[in-house]
Parts: structure tokens; sequence; C-alpha cells
């Protein structure tokens, strides 16, 4: 059970009292009836052969209330798209797969491409992208949620709290963003999230004094969850990045296009536990290590667009403070994890916040020396603007490969 304090300038809506899903699930077949909603599932084809996916395709056939499953399908060959088709047809809901990896879908990405209007690299940024814009091609949404494909505690409480301040019809919230403990095998998890992102946000507000951007960021309990969900208007006019940036990146875009009394968070689970990244120290392309890079280089560019003059000095002193912040967050987090009888590293704790605070200045090197960088992918508005017909040829390829059409 959650607490019920109102921090930060985004409403918290908590877990007072374990109220079942089935009433929760009640509510969402009354609200559909006036605001149907669909849910967005990004998946690499590898998920479909892990420990998670089957649990959680087996808990939505038991959701009532949702009109749409959109899943995005990457590194699938043809083959294995079938294999897909076949995985998911135990969905009763409506739903198709995007083959994201299959000709015509790639046909529609080489168009982007020679609009300069295309993402620039694979990953789960433009598997989303693509879905979100599959979704307001196929209109048979007003909200729809989206996470990820490899939690292995999921139940389907988890989606009804996430989508419920959005689909209620008596609310007025456009976006909420789910949070939850990350705690496994007895450990504290989540190390990028209270390592790097908490204490570095709170150095920047150190350093360049009270910005309401960064308070609105600090006010997140979770700000890296995989876990959101949105009125689908809100799809239209959002750019996000392709990288690691994703999760930053969606709510920088949501607090630049909306109040923050249009913005929420919501507790969607008491445990929650998913694929873990490797640090990769060595590696600056992969796990926590490119994360890290990108998250940095995404706050670092949001910050230049609000007009903070960030110089190679800077990030020096970035760097300096942060580290402060972060190794006294440290001690905090052992206590904490003592007093509920968990176990936690301390040694590997300092050995991640020197990796990240090293990418803190990797990252404004590469910030400042790629002033021309387009981390973002284009809004759909744009891409509307500039290829008309794009949304109704996405839809009508996808009809086709989910019939099975050569």
């Amino acid at each position: 059970m959650s607490d019920f304090y109102q921090n930060g300038i985004i409403t918290n809506f908590h877990n007072l009292n374990q109220r079942s899903v089935e009433e929760l699930e009640q509510d969402l077949v009354r609200f559909a009836r006036r605001r149907p909603m669909g849910l967005i599932l990004p998946s690499l084809f590898s998920e479909l052969e892990g420990p998670a996916l089957s649990h959680i395709v087996d808990e939505l056939a038991r959701v009532p209330y949702l009109n749409e499953i959109v899943i995005g399908l990457d590194r699938a060959d043809r083959e294995q798209f079938l294999f897909a088709r076949d995985f998911f047809s135990r969905l009763p809901q409506h739903h198709r797969i995007l083959w994201n990896d299959g000709p015509r879908l790639q046909a529609l990405h080489a168009e982007l491409e020679a609009e300069d209007i295309s993402p620039q690299e694979p990953g789960k940024g433009r598997n989303v992208w693509y879905c979100s814009g599959y979704v307001q091609a196929s209109r048979r949404t007003e909200a729809v949620a989206l996470h990820d494909c490899d939690i292995v505690t999921y139940e389907r409480g988890l989606l009804a709290r996430l989508i419920y301040p959005v689909a209620n019809p008596h609310f007025n919230y456009e976006f909420c963003k789910g949070y939850y403990p990350r705690i496994a095998d007895g450990k504290l998890n989540g190390r990028v999230a209270r390592l790097m992102v908490t204490p570095l946000l709170r150095a920047l507000k150190q350093i360049f004094g009270p910005l309401p951007y960064l308070d609105y960021l600090d006010s997140f309990r979770y700000p890296l969850s995989g876990e959101f969900s949105m009125r689908t208007d809100v799809l239209d006019g959002i750019r996000i990045p392709s990288d690691w940036g994703l999760e930053i990146g969606v709510l920088s875009e949501v607090h630049r296009n909306y109040s923050t009394k249009r913005l929420c968070q919501v507790d969607i689970a008491d445990v929650y536990d998913h694929k873990h990244q490797p640090v990769s120290e060595e590696d600056p392309a992969a796990g926590l290590n490119r994360m890290s890079l990108d998250i940095a280089k995404a706050l670092y560019r949001k910050l230049a667009t609000l007009g903070v003059q960030i110089s190679s000095e800077s990030f020096r002193t970035i760097k300096a403070t942060y580290y402060r912040m972060a190794l006294d967050l440290i001690e905090t987090y052992y206590n904490d994890a003592m007093m509920n009888g968990l176990t936690l590293d301390r040694h590997s704790e300092e050995q991640a916040v020197e990796l990240f605070a090293s990418n803190l200045m990797e990252a404004g090197r590469t910030f400042l020396e790629s002033p021309s960088d387009k981390p973002f992918i284009p809004s759909w508005n744009r891409v509307q603007a500039a290829v008309p017909d794009l949304l109704e040829r996405m839809h009508e390829a996808v009809e086709l490969d989910n019939r099975g059409e050569v």
C-alpha cells in the first residue's frame, strides 16, 4: 500500500486500498462506451520466446474493455512474423501486428527516408513511433496505453490502473505515467533512475537554479518507466527520441504541449520485474552505459531549448555536483534496503555512479561537438504534411500483412 502524499507539481494516483481489478474493469467497460481504448505493445521477436510475453498475452485475453491491441514486431523474418501471428491469435480483441522488417513497411520507411523524416536508427523508439502512427490511422481508440513485453510479474491490473486516469471521461488528464518499486530477488533495482537521473536532476537544479522543467521531471517517482497512457490525439504532436532517451523525451514533449494540470502518474504495481540490462562498462554502445549516455544527452538538449547556456566548464561542475549527490543517495538507499530486509551492493553502486559521472562528461562532449544532431523522430503532424496519404497506406499495408498476403 502506498502513501497518499501529493508531492511535486503533477497529480499522483495512489493504490490506497487495493481495489480489485474486477471493479476497475467494470468502470473501464463503462468508460469504453464513450472513450474507446487501445494498447501498444512494442516487441522484439526474441520476446515471443522469453519467459514473460506468453503470460502477458494470457492476461490480456481476459481484459474486457480494450477495443484494439497494436503489436510492433522488430527483428523478425517472414517465418517469424507468421509465428507471431499465431502466437497473438489467442487475443479475442481486435489486434494487428506491425511487421516492421517486412517489405511493405520497409517500402514506406524508404519513402520517409527520401523526405528526410524517417527514424534514424532501429530500436524501441522507432517501434513505438510506427505503432503510434498506426493507432492514428486505424481510428479505433481515443485513449491508448503502452507497456513493455518483458514484465515477468505482469498481471492485468497493471493495465487497468495505467489507463484509468486518461480513460475516465470525468477526468481531464491527457497523459499518465506509471510508477512502481524496482525490487526483485531480494534486491533493490532501478539503478539508472536511482543513481543517475534523480541525483542529476537535483544537481542541475542546484547549478542552474529553479526551472519549472526540472521541478516537473523531479516530480516523477519513476521517470524511466516504460509504461504510460495518453489520449490518442497526444500522439499527433509529440517528437520522440529513437534512442534510450525515449522515456525522458516523451515526458519533455508532453510538458511542452500541455499544462502540468493535465499530466499525472499512477501506482500500477506492488511488484515489478523485467529483463535487466547489464552495465556494459567496456561497451559504450550497450546496456546501462549506453542508456546513461543517451539520457544525459536528452536532458542537455532540452535545457538548451529552454535557453540554458551550457559550456564545457558547465559539464565539469555538473559532474562534480552530481557525483557528490549520488554518493549521498547510495547511503540512503543502503539504509532503506537494510530496513526492508533487502540486499544492496554498495561497491557495485559506487562503480555505477563512477561510470555515470564519466558519461555526463562524454555526453556533454558529444552535445557540444554535434550541434546539428537530429535526435528526435519528426511528429506525425509533420509526416502527414509531407506525405498526406502515408497513414492510410500504412493501415492498408498492415492489413495485407496480417491477412498473410505475399
